[in-house]
């Protein structure tokens, strides 16, 4: 047993420290979703500039996580959190202080920053403080909060905007992130360091080609694959990505001194197949929301905090599961526990695609969502768990970091890739996407769905709303069929070594 685990006396109370920051930082990724009509009312801005606000967030939030992951195992994991937690609580009040659009992307460029150096630092120190043979039960934790999170941020958004303005959905920040501060001071241990010298050209390297990747797969729908700047398009940034990303890959090849990420990692068979198993769970997770929210509130008339509750079964219970389910991934089989995750989960997306229509009640639709609840009760534990149970210590930064980034990663091509599968199907059943799926992406058919609620409750004639249900239903079979490689992934694990080489 490392001799970390053996100085923390009780590394539940850190835990929970922890995750209270990291609870925070999540939901601020769906929250905005929900406030986009009001942004744009209060501000005075147009749709394509509201959406920055999101994008923004998670632009700044995904392209550190590599840097910051390295920076915690540098600088201690405590510290860098504590630094983020800071920057992430400054920064969601200047959000809800501001009075321009522009200055509102600006602040959330800030948030995801702080957002990113907080992130990386929650896995390494559960994978430092715990035991191996206690580790499950505590991603069990982990892997809730990171479920419940993206699920409860559109429903606490809409309480929020419903009763007190959009403002408040970043002022709600402020007071949790000051006790969030004071918990962690208090109950999470100062961990060890170790001395490594920073790869700096790998930190260009990957910094450019995570940004150009995200910044163009983000924005690839809105153009419709065309020009960027200029004569610049999307291909060709996508493609510039691709190409640094790879250039920085080699890097950490040949790279004699130390290296941002150790391509060691990759040589551990779980972390892989758990990287590849969190990339399609990020996607399917992000995906899923967007038609569902669309359907509700465009064909059955609900409003943003009404159709946001539809998530509530799901996350009540991925909420009473996941502590179990982590206790269960101590001692036994992790690919049939993140098995069964990643199956029901598939099986509810398709099972919810082929049912909705213009007339389904909202008890056919609460069974499939019941299962999506026993798949996010299933899936984070096993999957986080076995992905760092094997690490070096030493390590623990660097794989946090790679494991977050892929996740986000799969979150944003979600998002941009059931846009495109929303316009298309729109396109197949009622003759166009009626301007529904915005061009600037899923947060786009989010924000103008205010609209399309209003068409529903002024009664949406029989055809085209059976059409909008159809198309709805039929994107989840995206994400649906992209979970099955993640589900093919998880069934390759192997059982965890017996102890974590220090």
């Amino acid at each position: 047993m490392s001799t970390e685990t053996n100085a923390v006396g009780n590394p539940w109370r850190a835990l929970w420290a922890l995750c209270l920051g990291f609870f925070m930082i999540l939901v601020d990724s769906t929250i905005v979703s929900v406030a986009i009509r009001d942004i744009m009312d209060s501000l005075g801005a147009d749709i394509n500039s509201v959406i920055w606000v999101t994008s923004a967030y998670l632009l700044a939030y995904v392209v550190p996580l590599l840097i910051t992951g390295r920076l915690g195992d540098r600088f201690g994991p405590k510290r860098v959190y504590l630094v983020g937690l800071v920057i992430f609580t400054l920064s969601s009040l200047w959000c809800g202080l501001t009075t321009s659009v522009g200055v509102l992307i600006l602040a959330r460029v800030v948030q995801g920053i702080g957002a990113a150096s907080m992130t990386p630092q929650t896995m390494a120190v559960i994978t430092r403080i715990f035991p191996p043979d206690r580790r499950g039960a505590a991603m069990g934790m982990w892997g809730a909060v990171a479920g419940i999170a993206t699920l409860v941020g559109p429903i606490l958004g809409g309480v929020l905007v419903d009763a007190f303005g959009w403002e408040w959905i970043f002022f709600i920040n402020v007071p949790v992130g000051i006790i969030a501060f004071i918990m962690a001071v208090w109950l999470v241990p100062r961990l060890q360091t170790h001395p490594h010298r920073f790869d700096w050209f790998g930190v260009v390297l990957s910094a450019c080609g995570m940004f150009l990747l995200v910044y163009g797969i983000q924005q690839a729908h809105g153009v419709d694959w065309g020009p960027l700047i200029g004569p610049v398009t999307v291909p060709f940034v996508i493609g510039g990505g691709v190409v640094f990303l790879i250039g920085f890959v080699l890097w950490q090849k040949v790279n004699t001194s130390e290296v941002l990420v150790p391509l060691s990692l990759f040589k551990d068979r779980n972390f892989t197949l758990a990287a590849i198993a969190m990339t399609t769970v990020g996607f399917g997770i992000t995906a899923m929301a967007f038609p569902l929210m669309l359907w509700a509130q465009t064909v059955l008339g609900y409003t943003p905090t009404q159709s946001a509750l539809l998530m509530a079964p799901m996350a009540i219970l991925s909420g009473l599961l996941a502590p179990f389910v982590g206790r269960l991934v101590d001692h036994g089989n992790p690919r049939v526990l993140a098995g069964i995750g990643l199956g029901s989960f598939s099986i509810a997306l398709f099972w919810l695609g082929s049912i909705l229509d213009a007339h389904t009640s909202l008890w056919a639709i609460i069974p499939p969502l019941l299962l999506l609840g026993v798949a996010n009760g299933f899936m984070w534990a096993p999957i986080s768990s076995t992905a760092t149970r094997n690490l070096p210590l030493h390590h623990a930064g660097a794989g946090s970091g790679v494991y977050n980034t892929v996740r986000q990663v799969g979150a944003v091509l979600g998002s941009a890739a059931i846009a495109v599968a929303m316009e298309s199907r729109l396109a197949a059943n009622i003759g166009s996407s009626t301007g529904t799926v915005g061009g600037a992406g899923a947060e786009a058919g989010a924000g103008s769905s205010a609209d399309g609620a209003g068409a529903a409750s002024a009664g949406m004639p029989e055809a085209i709303a059976s059409g909008f249900a159809h198309a709805m239903g039929q994107s989840l079979w995206v994400p649906a069929a992209l979970v099955i490689i993640g589900f093919v992934a998880v069934l390759f694990f192997e059982r965890p070594k017996s102890r974590v080489r220090g």
